[in-house]
């Protein structure tokens, strides 16, 4: 029996970038399922803010959804470790890489299109938007991130039957996707106009910090993209996507709680 069918291979046989990559999923999905439990126990502290007890509930679901799929990504990504046990050469040991991201990167589109809609949902209930202007705006934020995601999806799909990018398609799906971004992006902007001189100054506060854990998803998310046409370790792509979502999903829940708190409350 060979170590790697049943135990985590060591550095000595796939080398140390591999084992960092694993052991940031592996550290990213035990994060999800403690922002998970956090946030379902964080509930009676604030059952008296209807909109900070949504957005604890959005928190619980948009983690265990990104738990469970990092779950599964984890899981294949260690079957990438035990197969790469078995080349030895260096350029096959990256066309396996890059062909293995190929087909475990599906599971975070999958992810993006329900958690993303999830996490602009709470952006705006952090904004106190008016009612007659709360659903127009909610529909133009679930709608463009879903839309980005699925096109992202469609896009990360154009593929030959030998699994090697088809860069013509997937610019175009790309472009496509970043419509829906587009469409978030200046949606946040209005939502950030309303809120100046309007939002309390510690929910404001925790608005920008929200706005900047979103904008390193969106930072990452094209820069991901456009670095599968590059001839570079897709690792590097997994590191990246795997901190973006740490720090959008687990960052952004944790920003509404403790803006949403007293200052003279604690943890009890």
């Amino acid at each position: 029996m060979e170590i790697a069918d049943s135990f985590v291979p060591t550095a000595g046989v796939v080398g140390v970038f591999p084992l960092v990559t694993y052991f940031l999923l592996i550290v990213a999905m035990y994060s999800f399922l403690g922002t998970f439990i956090f946030s379902l126990a964080s509930r009676p502290l604030i059952v008296s803010q209807p909109d900070r007890h949504v957005a604890a509930i959005l928190t619980a679901i948009s983690t265990a959804i990104s738990g469970f799929s990092y779950y599964r990504i984890q899981g294949y990504y260690h079957d990438l470790l035990a197969e790469l046990v078995t080349v030895a050469d260096a350029n096959d040991r990256q066309t396996l890489i890059r062909e293995s991201y190929n087909a475990i990167g599906q599971f975070r589109y999958m992810d993006w299109a329900i958690t993303l809609p999830l996490l602009l949902i709470q952006v705006a209930s952090m904004a106190k938007l008016q009612p007659a202007i709360r659903t127009p705006i909610l529909t133009r934020l679930v709608a463009g991130s879903f839309f980005m995601a699925l096109t992202g999806y469609i896009g990360h799909q154009q593929l030959a039957f030998d699994n090697e990018i088809l860069v013509g398609p997937k610019l175009i799906w790309g472009a496509i996707s970043m419509l829906g971004y587009g469409i978030v992006l200046h949606t946040l902007i209005k939502i950030r106009q309303r809120t100046i001189g309007q939002t309390k100054p510690d929910l404001l506060s925790g608005y920008q910090l929200i706005t900047y854990a979103l904008g390193i998803f969106g930072v990452m998310y094209p820069l991901g993209y456009i670095l599968t046409f590059v001839d570079i370790n897709f690792n590097w792509i997994h590191v990246a996507y795997t901190i973006a979502d740490v720090s959008s999903k687990i960052g952004i829940g944790l920003i509404i709680y403790f803006a949403s708190m007293p200052s003279n409350s604690t943890l009890s």
